[in-house]
């Protein structure tokens, strides 16, 4: 049975990696700050249905010694590092503790895997804002990078402190350049899960605003199980590489509010207030992903776009709110993977 280790595994992503690796008989193992064990409710949501299936280990980024330890007791067969300060809003007001522990972070695991298990396979979580304001469009994994904030900054630093431990090291280790993923496990923090948790409460008649930035800002959306998927897949691979994931579309924060507020019947802009508070220092205008290489070489490619993700998303936010929801986004989940329980 092959172990995997998952730093961030009560993330997005983490949470459904661990679902899928358990799927495909693993031994999973999670590294979690020692203030999620003592307040699990709040901190463990996204893996409350498993923990009973996977053992958790105390340790921080901030620590090398806590992080060593662990990979010495576990001993992996494969490491998926997806933990960090990941809010790119955030990263403007706190650069230091994102550069810090997102640098830091990743040298600390690339280091304990060196000299405890050279074998163990090393996923690391790069990011599309590493592009910034790329030269040109889509990007791949030969744009250049121009990062346009301090977490965007941090993950070039992990992206190239991960190339050199395998270029230098031997390490079998991987970028998975992501573009943005979303899903019903969303952070609140996050613009997409912003915009369709507030759908629940327009629904359910609130006064309030939304507030928002730019809404001009143009992303590729993917669906987050889909993207643990190709995370895993890289790692099948004989060599590592670096790989850009995206589903090759791009819309912007508008449309997504029209999408949201219109599967409901509302018109967002009776909601919606421009807050420049939530404008970015240094805006990234436009990023679309060409994944040409993962479908090439892994056969990866997505089954969930744009409009059936905001469906999917919005389904999910009304039921939380116990609100009856149109249902499609359901329907989609049910007809593209038979129900499964990892794609709720």
């Amino acid at each position: 049975m092959k172990k995997a280790l998952i730093t961030g595994i009560t993330g997005q992503d983490g949470s459904y990696l661990a679902e899928f690796l358990l799927s495909k008989g693993y031994e999973v193992h999670g590294i979690v700050r020692r203030v999620a064990m003592e307040d699990p409710e709040h901190r463990l949501w996204r893996i409350r249905h498993i923990l009973d299936k996977i053992t958790l280990h105390a340790a921080s980024l901030e620590s090398y010694p806590s992080i060593f330890s662990v990979v010495e007791e576990v001993r992996p067969d494969e490491c998926y590092h997806l933990a960090a300060q990941s809010f790119v809003g955030y990263s403007f007001e706190d650069e230091f503790s994102t550069i810090n522990i997102n640098i830091n972070g990743t040298h600390y695991v690339l280091s304990a895997i060196k000299k405890k298990v050279p074998h163990c396979r090393f996923y690391f979580a790069a990011s599309s804002e590493m592009f910034g304001n790329a030269p040109y469009t889509p990007q791949n994994e030969t744009t250049p990078f121009n990062p346009r904030s301090p977490y965007g900054i941090s993950k070039v630093a992990g992206f190239y402190l991960t190339k050199n431990y395998r270029d230098t090291y031997g390490i079998h280790a991987t970028n998975g350049i992501l573009f943005n993923h979303e899903s019903p496990r969303r952070g609140f923090e996050f613009v997409t899960r912003k915009i369709t948790s507030f759908v629940a409460k327009a629904v359910a008649g609130t006064k309030e605003k939304l507030k928002l930035g730019n809404l001009d800002a143009k992303r590729d959306w993917g669906f987050s199980p889909e993207y643990v998927r190709a995370m895993w897949l890289m790692l099948q691979q004989d060599e590592p590489d670096d790989y850009v994931i995206g589903t090759g579309e791009a819309h912007t924060v508008r449309e997504f509010l029209e999408e949201a507020f219109g599967y409901v019947g509302l018109e967002w802009q009776e909601y919606v207030e421009i807050d420049p508070r939530y404008y970015r220092p240094a805006e990234v205008n436009y990023l679309m992903a060409d994944a040409s290489k993962a479908k090439k070489k892994l056969g990866w490619e997505p089954r969930i776009k744009f409009k059936e993700l905001v469906k999917i998303m919005v389904d999910a936010d009304l039921e939380q709110a116990g609100i009856e929801s149109p249902g499609e986004g359901k329907k989609i989940l049910m007809e593209r993977f038979n129900n499964n329980s990892l794609f709720r």
